[in-house]
């Protein structure tokens, strides 16, 4: 598999070698090893999710609090979405910025995110299938939400009709989100990442 970081830190793309004959094929579409050895720690797998979306469905931005935060690798195993990250950690160089990665099941891409960063996606297809593998359980006390369809944060989906959870849709501004002081601190999040590095 390539590793490829994304303009944001602490943010992978993963491409899989797919080996393919008229049975079908195989990949290794997650390597406990090649991602460590990448991000400078191994994931802690705590909790699987699996998500079906219909096509034009938003789901996030959704982040939540460091320590412990929850890495997230993220793969499409059918139909197609556009999976976005997002910084949210106040003090970091790309905070505000966003990047999305099509995951789909022609080139079977993962994408992992580390603790403090924002997470979402837009269905492409119906029944988008996403499988995660989260570092931490769900915990909703210390789980927030920006609003996917805030200007400042400007994600270009690609819909013209966003499907949004009544969640999603009630969700804050990143501007209220920061004056509430519920966003990740970037300097946290490197602390935070390098205690994990140290874990034998």
């Amino acid at each position: 598999m390539k590793l490829r970081p994304l303009s944001i830190e602490g943010a992978w793309e993963v491409t899989p070698q797919q080996h393919g004959d008229p049975r079908g094929l195989f990949l290794e579409w997650y390597r406990f090893d090649r991602l460590a050895e990448a991000v400078g720690h191994p994931l802690r797998l705590a909790q699987g999710n699996l998500s079906v979306s219909a096509r034009d469905v938003v789901r996030g931005v959704h982040f939540a609090d460091v320590p412990p935060g929850q890495a997230k690798y993220v793969t499409c195993v059918r139909g197609a979405v556009l999976d976005v990250v997002v910084d949210l950690r106040a003090g970091s160089p790309t905070f505000g910025r966003w990047e999305g990665v099509r995951l789909d099941e022609v080139e079977r891409r993962a994408v992992y995110l580390a603790e403090g960063l924002g997470h979402g996606f837009c269905a492409l297809t119906d029944d988008a299938v996403l499988t995660y593998l989260c570092s931490t359980t769900y915990n909703p006390a210390a789980e927030h939400t920006v609003h996917p369809l805030d200007e400042e944060l400007g994600i270009g989906w690609p819909t013209g009709s966003p499907q949004l959870s009544a969640r999603d849709a009630a969700a804050p501004s990143l501007a209220q989100v920061r004056r509430a002081g519920l966003l990740p601190e970037y300097d946290r999040c490197q602390e935070h990442a390098s205690g994990l590095r140290a874990v034998p």
